[in-house]
């Protein structure tokens, strides 16, 4: 069972459900992601995705976008993404982390070797946002085969015969971008999550998170009565843009604390 997998079992015996923040790796300061992931493990957040920068993210939105570019004006690319995980698993051997990205850096970096480093660095889980599930079962069983877990994007107008599709090679948890468009865009409509997040349960036998619009503890709360995690990018990349360096870990702290609450105030069950 993979660090994933044992995380949502445990959440799912105590009738909780997951916190999984989104910050992208070296934004806003180089020298500042070790020590926020720290703060949000911390602070209540089960996973943490780590935002592999990219110089064309066509899936983000104005805030990650801009989060991409400062990030790799400083340097950071996959390699360094790599040594922030390394650097975070010598004090936290609990916390799952999952890579998200695009398929252009893991490409020039060679499926094969990207999957070994990965694993080595403690990485848990990597979504590529362009990989399609029917055009990579290589890559998921490369991952699967390191015990790593292959996680996949459903959107509103995913069809049931995609969701089959993802529910063959998708372990760990699958991530439902509740809006059409990009990160950060449009308005949350929680009743249309509530009728989404069944059909995808019959066809995906893995625990549903669900993200995009969610921008503060009441969203959050709504969301996560009919999912099984919640997934905050663009408002905590928002925040943290704007401190200073030594604030960034706890604002980012504060932010995922109070949405941590919001969620256990659920009633469990």
């Amino acid at each position: 069972m993979s660090r994933i997998q044992a995380t949502f079992a445990r959440l799912a015996a105590q009738g909780r459900k997951a916190l999984i923040p989104y910050v992208t790796a070296g934004d806003p300061y180089p020298d500042c992601t070790v020590e926020l992931m720290h703060a949000m493990a911390g602070a209540g957040a089960d996973v943490i995705e780590l935002g592999v920068p990219f110089s064309d993210p066509m899936a983000d939105g104005p805030v990650i976008q801009k989060a991409a570019e400062r990030a790799l004006t400083h340097g950071i690319g996959l390699k360094q993404v790599l040594a922030y995980v390394r650097a975070f698993r010598e004090q936290d051997a609990e916390t799952p982390v999952v890579l998200m990205g695009y398929a252009n850096p893991v490409e020039r970096y060679g499926q094969a070797a990207f999957v070994a480093d990965a694993k080595a660095a403690g990485v848990d889980g990597v979504l590529v946002v362009d990989y399609p599930p029917e055009e990579c079962e290589a890559f998921a069983g490369l991952m699967k085969s390191a015990g790593l877990d292959p996680i996949f994007l459903l959107a509103p107008t995913s069809t049931d015969e995609r969701m089959a599709s993802v529910g063959k090679v998708a372990s760990g948890y699958v991530y439902y971008v509740s809006l059409k468009g990009v990160t950060g865009a449009g308005h949350l409509d929680t009743d249309a999550v509530a009728r989404m997040v069944p059909r995808i349960r019959a066809q995906v036998p893995v625990p549903v998170g669900v993200g995009f619009g969610i921008r503060d503890a009441a969203t959050a709360q709504a969301v996560a009565r009919v999912s099984d995690a919640v997934v905050i990018g663009s408002r905590l990349v928002q925040l943290l843009e704007v401190e200073a360096r030594d604030n960034v870990a706890s604002t980012g702290a504060a932010f995922i604390r109070e949405i941590r609450e919001a969620l256990d105030a659920l009633p469990r069950g």
